[in-house]
């Protein structure tokens, strides 16, 4: 569901141009507001997850584990009273009704128009290279970068990779190659930047949980599995995956 709804997140912000309408900010603000109910309910799940794994061999494991759970079964009853909510009923109304004719459909004006009229092809060329440069240009501090900043830039490397698979049938077959190799190095710099964005995650989380009173053994891992050289490691090989990237000529139909 979280990934349908970046999915979903990425479609506005990539046709933003010829989606605007009052609207539209409505709606972003609910799905964000969708997206963090999920959110909490996964990054208990990952740490968990986690736990299970690191903790086989250690005799109280399970016991360890209890406070997570707990923790973790009122995060999944918040979910579902979020899920039964008048709010997200509305939500799911007022989506389906915006995209299928919401203002921006219909506004009139020769910039709405034109916008609107512009071929797909052209426009998603158009799109995914600025994005794609963008996203490169944030990349190259990628090393020094801090944990908001690497948030950010995984963000914005899912949306690219997203909006590539959303136009594949764009491209000739034996021009999508190209795209397909971006694909894959956009896959690898997401990959190592979702289990960085999962350390951060953990570590808030352990810091919380302490703050709270909580025993958890997520210190454990914070202090032997989630430390500078796993960092280094995961930074180094989305660099290079970036590095690659930028190595190829510029995403085009």
């Amino acid at each position: 569901m979280r990934i349908a709804l970046t999915r979903l997140r990425t479609v506005i912000s990539f046709f933003s141009p010829m989606a605007a309408d009052p609207k539209r900010a409505r709606i972003r603000v609910e799905l964000k507001w969708l997206n963090a109910r999920l959110g909490a309910a996964r990054d208990l799940d990952v740490a968990i997850e986690r736990l299970k794994t690191i903790d086989k061999q250690r005799p109280q494991a399970t016991q360890d584990l209890r406070p997570l759970e707990g923790q973790r079964a009122e995060s999944h009853h918040h979910l579902t009273r979020a899920l039964r909510s008048t709010r997200y009923r509305r939500l799911i109304e007022d989506a389906y009704r915006w995209i299928e004719n919401g203002p921006w459909s219909m506004a009139k004006g020769k910039q709405a128009a034109k916008a609107r009229t512009s071929p797909i092809a052209a426009y998603s060329a158009r799109k995914l290279m600025r994005w794609q440069e963008k996203l490169q240009k944030k990349s190259r501090k990628l090393r020094d970068m801090g944990t908001k900043k690497r948030h950010r830039l995984r963000l914005a490397n899912k949306k690219l990779f997203y909006s590539i698979e959303f136009f594949e049938d764009l491209f000739p077959n034996k021009r999508f190659s190209r795209q397909q190799v971006a694909l894959k190095y956009l896959r690898k710099a997401k990959k190592s930047l979702g289990q960085l964005n999962d350390d951060a995650n953990s570590r808030s989380l352990a810091a919380a949980l302490k703050r709270d009173g909580v025993r958890t053994p997520l210190q454990f891992i914070g202090l032997q599995f989630l430390g500078p050289k796993r960092e280094k490691r995961l930074i180094r090989t989305a660099d290079k995956a970036y590095r690659k990237l930028a190595a190829l000529k510029p995403l085009r139909t």
